[in-house]
């Protein structure tokens, strides 16, 4: 499967380019009378035949459209930034069991911050992270990274949702206990390696998040996101 900017206007034809492009003419080699998927990553996407290979590309003829309904319920991620490179594993994970969105957070324990030039890199490298990890697992729609928040902006997000989850370990309760929605938004917040402040944990509880502890086991931060949104999936039939 290969990305594209838009595909809104596209009616009989398309031409893949730049990067996937180059990708799919050079490395993949894709020959001439090749079927192949293309997504815009937003909700649209087709199915082609490929008529012609360039040096930077290949023209394709649209076979069908590919319906992409929109997910429901919406899986979003409030993910604290892990340290060194385990962002761009916690992305790439979440990405390929089905969170919609990520919110990069930086809590108040965070080692890891994203100041000036760095946090431009950091976001360059979650959001590339989250387009590969889609393309590997065939995502029509593209997991999407949102810009740094604050725990103000991440207490928003919790009053907009149908279900705002709190992880953590002293919770008293469990993911069975939780009511489920089967529309909306399911809003999670994995915090940062050395947890919660008090602080954190009050407001966000102040905004609707409900304390739940995934098990007896404690994960990482980078991957109990993936752990968590996996065992909701089964639940509300997102995983059939």
């Amino acid at each position: 499967m290969f990305f594209v900017h838009s595909l809104e206007s596209v009616s009989d034809e398309v031409f893949l380019d730049g990067a996937e492009g180059r990708h799919a003419a050079t490395v993949r080699r894709v020959g001439i009378g090749e079927t192949l998927r293309i997504s815009d990553g937003h909700g649209v996407a087709i199915d082609g035949r490929v008529i012609e290979v360039v040096e930077d590309g290949l023209r394709i003829a649209v076979l069908r459209r590919v319906p992409v309904p929109v997910p429901e319920p919406e899986f979003v991620v409030i993910q604290a930034l892990p340290k060194g490179d385990r962002g761009e594993l916690a992305v790439a994970l979440m990405t390929e069991v089905g969170v919609d969105l990520i919110v990069p957070w930086e809590a108040s324990r965070c080692v890891t911050r994203w100041h000036e030039a760095r946090g431009v890199r950091s976001l360059q490298r979650w959001r590339s992270a989250a387009r590969e990890a889609s393309k590997q697992s065939r995502r029509l729609r593209m997991t999407q990274v949102a810009e740094l928040t604050t725990t103000r902006d991440v207490c928003a997000i919790l009053v907009g949702a149908e279900l705002p989850i709190v992880l953590h370990e002293r919770a008293e309760h469990g993911f069975s206990t939780l009511e489920l929605p089967r529309r909306g938004r399911i809003a999670l917040v994995v915090g940062p390696e050395g947890g919660l402040t008090d602080a954190e944990l009050q407001a966000l509880r102040a905004a609707g998040g409900q304390p739940v502890r995934l098990g007896e086991a404690i994960l990482r931060t980078s991957t109990a996101g993936a752990a968590s949104v996996s065992a909701l999936a089964a639940a509300v039939g997102r995983w059939g």
